[in-house]
Formats: structure tokens, C-alpha cells, sequence
């Protein structure tokens, strides 16, 4: 399958072990974003995944190139030009302290690309998926014109459009925020994101307290049954995560395709090695599994597990394959040495 995704890929600087900004003399050094993560994810299962982006020509743009190029994601479609590398600084907290993030990102490349930069006929035709997600239209008013571009064209060839709701309160208000998604939503027949996203992106509310612990299908029934109504979306679906701490939380998630609601099972991760781009991998699980499997409660289970792993794993990429995934689907959750 020829799969698209589109929007930044940035360097992530990240303290050592839990220490905090203020501790640290070094960074560890990795890349990633979410529709990059996304891609890296697909190309992990076996698709052809493109990754449509723009980078500078200088050796940090060539690094992020690589850095996908190694797992076997497309860069034909990364225009190449601009002056930055969008950069992150994350701090991994520990227990009841929460990690953090701060963008160093305005100007980057991408942020300032203009429809010249790329042929979405021919990035679209012949594509199967397209994906991105409520970050990349928020860097800028001319990347906002770019998803919608993007969008236009994979509706043109018939591509199956998907997005990550991604609200990030850092990069603009929900003010803001609704007034660039809703009318995009019109493009959009995979609609993905969690109980926040739907709110500040789109003004809907569910009843359930995911905090308290309240994540069963009840509280969403409504919201996922008047989104599809408002837009159209073929699928609506949500990531459901309660938040002990830090270092421990429960997973699991909800879909709803017009006929009836299916919900996953639940895992609980302890310890949590890395969570940043656990959304990201549930995306990239779920869009393998809507293609490849034979129900939508098979390919539920897959995102969910697919994005369950990927707390355990450094990074922003979820780096596990298909086998290991169905693995865990059927309950192998002991963490034995495989010999």
C-alpha cells in the first residue's frame, strides 16, 4: 500500500535519564514528529510509506532525511531548502512530575514552504492513505493552505483521508484552532484523537472524566455519533489514557463507525519508558489495521497495542514490527526473553 503522510520532522533534544533542563550539560539527540512517526510505523509493517515534508539542504536536514531513510520510509516527496531544522527540548518526568516540552520551531522550513515546494497530483495519485495531523496546521498559515492543498488532491484521486486532532495549546488557541480544522474536516473519513482533541479542535465535549477513570463507551457515544453527523467521517475514534503518573498509565481506545462502537482492550504500562509518539503509533496501527484486517475490532486491537508497546521504546519512533504486535493482540505480555 502507498501511504502519504505530511508535516514536520524535528530534532529532539532530550535530558538524560529524568534529569531536568536545569541539571543537564548534555542532550541526547534523536529525530522525530508526528506524521514522521506516523510513516516510520508504516514502513515498520511493510507498507510504502512517503513522508512529505521540507528540510534544509544542510547536514541537520540531511540527518533528519536519514534518520527516516533508515527505517525505510520515502523521501522523494521532502522538498529540500529553508534555513531550520524545527528543534524540541523534551524533559522525561518521573511519578506525580510531568514531563515537558518547548518548541523551538518558528521558522522552520516547512513552516515557511509554499505550494511551489510540491506536485500533490503526483504525491497523491496511485496513493491509498493519506494522513496528517492538527500540529502541521498550526506552524503556520502557509502550512495550513499546504494540508488543505494536500487534501484537495488526495479527494481528487480518491485517497482515503485521515488526521490526528494533535491539539498543542503551544503552537495556537482553540479559538484559532477550530476556525483552521472544521471547515478542513470536510476532507477528512478517518477522524482520530482523544477526549482533549475533540474538544479544542472541535468543540465537542464528552460526559466521561477520563482523569477519574471513567473511559467506558458510554461517555463518548454521543460525541462520536453527532461528529460523524457534522462531518462525515466514516470512522471517529479516540484514545482513551488515564494518567496515574508519569510513569504509569492505563491505554486503551474507542471506534465508532456509524453501525456500532467497538472498544479494545485495556493495558496498563508500568513503567513507561517514553510516551511521546504513543498517539502517533496508535495512528499509524490503526491505519495498517483498517487495511489489512479482516474486522474493525481486529484493527482496533492492533493500534492499541501497536501504541502500547511504543511506551516501552526511546524515542519518538515506534520501532516494533507487525509480529510483535499480534504478539502482545493475543496476550503475550510477559516480557520473557525470547531465545
Amino acid at each position: 500500500m502507498k501511504i502519504i503522510t505530511m508535516g514536520e520532522i524535528m530534532v529532539r533534544l532530550s535530558t538524560e535519564g529524568n534529569t531536568r533542563f536545569s541539571q543537564s550539560s548534555c542532550f541526547d539527540v534523536v529525530y522525530g514528529g508526528g506524521e514522521a512517526n506516523v510513516a516510520v510505523s508504516l514502513a515498520n509493517y511493510g507498507h510504502d510509506a512517503y513522508f512529505v515534508s521540507k528540510l534544509p539542504t544542510h547536514e541537520i536536514g540531511q540527518a533528519a532525511v536519514n534518520a527516516l531513510r533508515n527505517y525505510g520510509v520515502h523521501t522523494e516527496y521532502i522538498a529540500r531548502g529553508g534555513d531550520r531544522v524545527g528543534i524540541y527540548y523534551l524533559e522525561t518526568g518521573a511519578s506525580m512530575r510531568a514531563s515537558k516540552v518547548i518548541y523551538d520551531r518558528a521558522h522552520s522550513a516547512i513552516a515557511e514552504a509554499s505550494e511551489r515546494d510540491f506536485d500533490f497530483d503526483t504525491i497523491m495519485k496511485e496513493a491509498d492513505w493519506f494522513h496528517w495531523s492538527g500540529i502541521t496546521p498550526a506552524i503556520s498559515e502557509t502550512a495550513a493552505v499546504l494540508v488543505e492543498k494536500a487534501c484537495i488532491a488526495a479527494k481528487k484521486y480518491n485517497v482515503t483521508v485521515s488526521v490526528d486532532l494533535n491539539f498543542r495549546k503551544k503552537l495556537w488557541t482553540k479559538e484559532k484552532a477550530q476556525s483552521i480544522m472544521k471547515p478542513l474536516m470536510q476532507y477528512v473519513d478517518v477522524c482520530i484523537g482523544n477526549e482533549e482533541d475533540a474538544e479544542l479542535c472541535l468543540g465537542f465535549k464528552p460526559t466521561a472524566n477520563v482523569e477519574k477513570g471513567e473511559t467506558g463507551a458510554e461517555g463518548y457515544v454521543e460525541i462520536f455519533k453527532a461528529m460523524k453527523e457534522e462531518f462525515g467521517f466514516k470512522i471517529v475514534t479516540s484514545t482513551l489514557r488515564e494518567s496515574y503518573s508519569a510513569n504509569h498509565n492505563g491505554w486503551k481506545a474507542l471506534l465508532y463507525d456509524g453501525e456500532t462502537f467497538y472498544q479494545s482492550k485495556r493495558y496498563d504500562i508500568e513503567p513507561i519508558i517514553d510516551r511521546v509518539g504513543g498517539g502517533d503509533s496508535y495512528s499509524g496501527g490503526l491505519i495498517h489495521g483498517l487495511l489489512t484486517k479482516q474486522s474493525k475490532q481486529e484493527a482496533l486491537e492492533f493500534a492499541v497495542a501497536a501504541s502500547a508497546l511504543k511506551h516501552t521504546i526511546p524515542g519518538d519512533f515506534n520501532l516494533v514490527s507487525e509480529a510483535e504486535v499480534e504478539a502482545l493482540c493475543q496476550g503475550d505480555a510477559s516480557g520473557r526473553v525470547q531465545r
